[in-house]
């Protein structure tokens, strides 16, 4: 229900997603501790994608975007795109779950003490409801107060498991005994249904292109999330999780979802847990807990719409307080520049962007500020063979030296600016004469389109002095690559000698050849 709230629909649909997203993804998922229900990240995306929808067309809005979300996570399941959740950089996702929790929390503010505030996002919310703080209602605030103080004490006891259920039931008995007058419940933003519905496709006139786009974020960001979750989760006989047959379950949670009037489901780190410590032993627990939901809901579907708003908010940043990870945001602005960049940005855009503005914006600058660290860390050496067939490795000159021939090693990156940056790093030919230069290679499968401009043009360079451009240690693939490209081997003089199985075998060979080579010059 307090996941309904943060979406911005009525909370039973949120209790439709929670039996159907756990019975859907147990049945298939291969994780199979991990529980698909509810999460607030994909509650607050899926909010996100359906703000500007009105009020009374949101809920159709809604199933419609979690039954594309399911489809898309169906397919990359079947696509295998299981590996490439690791594109994601850690300080992305933490710096956006961060932002998340600091979104709920700042946005029940207001649920919390029975008070209107508005605002464009959530901390404008909160700063709204500082600048009136006439609006705060007595009796929904002692509600509020009251259940986190109750989830503060229980979750320190044995009966932690049911902290929660004692935190929104103990107030809302009260409340309902006192003389209080009127006070927000569940049911004032919707009636609460008995029983489950009956399946039903979506209006596809509810269909946007805006929509897609909220469909898309929800589903990236429903998979890393659930990838995150399986990582922490293994299985009990310690086999491993497939990542692309979880994908494939988390669409099935999101299909059956989105059929049965729910909103996004995806792996839920914190069900999860409650799961694994409630004694769960196969994927029949997850497959069970929405049963009994569904059970719970047909007996006392009266009762869950006289809950208290309040508690329900306290729950949300209890919640959201408690998943706050001190020591990896720690860590991370300890890493480096990079990492404390995208972090910060993240959080910030998280806090007053769209979900998916955010968490676009964290991975484009991460990777841009990565491809620029990956530039200046390209450092290019100087090898010296040794009699033994070792080499000494030193700094390479700025020059070259006339009819000398020189090993040169790369360290880093040569895709996009590390290409250019080798190219202001290599050893200037200027005036040397008969020179030749024998680039190392080794364990690069593939070079990018600058990369090849820069070889042809510091092999006509040499060339144009009468000098020689030697590339060692080239893997087959490259060969080939550099045989289709073409710009490299039809500059004059240029000698490609293939990797072989000793390491540095075809470096000696390339530099022999060289000497060879300038010896018939002389």
């Amino acid at each position: 229900m307090a996941s309904s709230i943060l979406t911005g629909v009525n909370p039973v649909h949120g209790l439709y997603a929670s039996i159907f997203g756990p019975v859907g993804g147990g049945l298939t998922l291969s994780t199979r501790l991990m529980v698909i229900t509810t999460t607030s990240a994909g509650a607050l995306a899926a909010g996100s994608a359906v703000a500007a929808v009105p009020t009374e067309e949101r809920p159709g809005a809604l199933f419609l975007l979690t039954m594309i979300a399911g489809a898309l996570m169906v397919l990359a399941g079947i696509a295998k795109l299981g590996r490439y959740t690791r594109f994601v950089p850690h300080s992305v996702m933490i710096g956006f779950l961060s932002g998340v929790s600091a979104n709920i929390i700042l946005g029940q503010l207001p649920d919390l003490v029975g008070a209107h505030a508005s605002g464009p996002f959530a901390a404008a919310k909160a700063w709204d409801l500082l600048l009136h703080l006439d609006r705060v209602a007595l009796v929904p605030t002692l509600a509020g107060l009251s259940a986190l103080s109750l989830l503060a004490v229980f979750q320190r006891t044995r009966f932690s498991a049911f902290a929660t259920l004692i935190a929104v039931v103990v107030p809302t008995i009260a409340v309902s005994l006192l003389p209080a007058g009127p006070v927000p419940r569940v049911s004032d933003l919707g009636e609460i249904p008995s029983g489950v519905p009956m399946p039903a496709l979506p209006d596809l006139a509810d269909f946007s292109m805006s929509l897609l786009g909220g469909a898309f974020a929800v589903a990236a960001l429903v998979l890393v999330q659930g990838a995150g979750v399986a990582e922490a989760t293994p299985n009990p006989d310690r086999s491993r999780s497939d990542p692309d047959q979880d994908f494939f379950a988390q669409g099935v949670g999101n299909l059956l979802s989105g059929l049965f009037r729910g909103q996004p489901v995806g792996g839920s780190l914190g069900q999860t847990a409650l799961n694994i410590s409630a004694g769960a032993a196969s994927r029949w627990a997850s497959i069970f807990r929405g049963l009994w939901l569904a059970l719970l809901l047909l007996l006392f579907s009266g009762l869950v719409a006289s809950v208290v708003m309040a508690t329900l908010a306290a729950v949300l940043i209890f919640a959201a307080i408690g998943s706050f990870r001190v020591g990896e945001l720690r860590a991370i602005l300890r890493t480096g520049r990079i990492s404390q960049i995208a972090l910060i940005a993240t959080f910030v855009a998280t806090l007053t962007l769209p979900v998916a503005d955010a968490v676009g914006i964290g991975v484009i600058l991460s990777l841009l500020m990565q491809l620029n660290q990956e530039a200046l860390d390209l450092r290019v050496v100087e090898l010296t063979p040794r009699e033994d067939g070792s080499f000494v490795e030193g700094t390479a000159k700025p020059r070259l030296e006339s009819r000398t021939v020189v090993l040169l090693d790369v360290y880093g990156s040569l895709f996009y600016a590390g290409a250019r940056t080798l190219q202001a790093r290599l050893p200037d030919p200027g005036q040397a004469e008969s020179a030749a230069v024998v680039l190392r290679l080794r364990g690069r499968a593939m070079l990018g389109a600058t990369a090849f401009a820069v070889l042809s043009d510091y092999a006509e360079r040499l060339a144009a002095s009468g000098g020689r451009l030697y590339l060692s240690g080239v893997d087959p693939a490259l060969v080939r690559q550099i045989q289709r490209n073409r710009k490299v081997e039809r500059v004059a003089g240029v000698r490609i000698f293939e990797a072989d199985d000793i390491v540095g075998e075809s470096s000696l060979r390339a530099y022999h050849a060289a000497s060879r080579w300038l010896a018939t010059r002389s």
